[in-house]
């Protein structure tokens, strides 16, 4: 069969946009087209995986990088929950124990967004069982190929921390800086906004209980960050090919005291605010648990709050403040509890 000049033409352009698509997209590109002298052949998207789009920053992420035209799997510990994105992201578990599952299912992607760690030990889950775990996950992305990681960890982290939930976090950005991958680490403070814990249930607290108990002077600070502006964040910091650590805060920095009734001003409570030993609040919150079946707090929450570990010393990089966020929202923050254990331990 001979071909004509013209289709010729459009079986080269074919072949070449082929032979093309074998290659990596460009550094730091998030889209490409394939256009040849007599037009355009074929666009395509890179793929991004991230830990958790069915949970809470992990879903912010992923909003943010399908709104820009990136591909995104998730790897998740809850494979059969319903998917909030429906098509539009694939999930896959993340098999820890078999690391060639794992391997495969990261495999064609270009960036990790790693949100992936437990809040608190439970059951059989622990902080160095979380630690190993991440660490599989890291390898795993470099023997399939990825890019750049960026990982989410928390302000002040560090492997010298007293603090385990500080400690593990700082022994997992050694990991992530000694990967051999290009990487930016992401230190939240307290994250805010819909769908939030801590935020949340203390307004919940203020508006069904008489009294709320603040763990010794309340004068120890802390510096909220809105979650969308975490998410921005992350998703800016994956475009880069340099290493970077970003703390990722927000504009206002509260005394723990001044938190708690400013969301107090917010919800219109009337619950009288006084102080308590930290061991009789870590008491107080326990026997809380027992009433609505969860972990209300952590003694390491309590330490690291009231050593100024959730604020920074570097310039705001999140633009949202919460008293803002909190008057626009004041008449839906706080309606209903939210179970840390039913979210992601259940």
């Amino acid at each position: 069969m001979v071909l004509s000049w013209n289709q010729s033409s459009i079986v080269s352009r074919i072949i070449l946009a082929v032979m093309i698509l074998s290659y990596p997209p460009a550094k730091g590109g998030t889209k490409g087209v394939i256009c040849l002298h007599l037009g355009c052949v074929m666009e395509f998207s890179e793929l991004d995986i991230v830990t958790g789009a069915f949970s809470y920053t992990g879903k912010y992420i992923t909003r943010k990088l399908l709104s820009i035209g990136k591909r995104v799997r998730t790897l998740t510990g809850h494979p059969n929950r319903p998917n909030p994105f429906g098509n539009q992201v694939s999930a896959a578990p993340f098999n820890f124990d078999n690391p060639a599952k794992l391997i495969r299912a990261l495999q064609g992607a270009t960036t990790l967004y790693n949100t992936y760690w437990v809040r608190f030990p439970y059951g059989q889950v622990t902080y160095d069982k979380a630690v190993a775990h991440t660490k599989i996950l890291i390898n795993a992305a470099k023997e399939a190929g990825i890019r750049r990681i960026v990982h989410i960890s928390i302000t002040n982290a560090s492997e010298e921390s007293p603090f385990p939930y500080f400690r593990g976090k700082g022994i997992l950005e050694k990991a992530v800086i000694h990967s051999n991958l290009s990487y930016a680490i992401i230190r939240p403070t307290v994250i805010f906004g819909h769908e939030d814990i801590l935020i949340n249930n203390i307004a919940w607290f203020l508006t069904k209980f008489p009294v709320f108990a603040i763990s010794g002077d309340g004068n120890y600070q802390l510096q909220p960050v809105f979650v969308e502006d975490v998410a921005g964040i992350a998703v800016n910091a994956g475009h880069f090919n340099d290493n970077m650590i970003i703390d990722a805060v927000g504009p206002e920095i509260f005394k723990y005291e001044e938190l708690i009734r400013l969301i107090a001003d917010r919800v219109k409570s009337k619950a009288r605010i006084i102080h308590v030993r930290p061991g009789l609040a870590l008491f107080l919150s326990k026997f809380i648990g027992y009433m609505v079946n969860d972990k209300v707090l952590t003694r390491d929450e309590v330490e690291g709050l009231m050593s100024n570990l959730l604020v920074s010393e570097n310039p705001p990089t999140g633009k949202t403040r919460l008293s803002d966020w909190l008057s626009q929202h004041a008449d839906t923050v706080g309606i209903q509890y939210a179970s840390e254990l039913n979210r992601h331990y259940r």
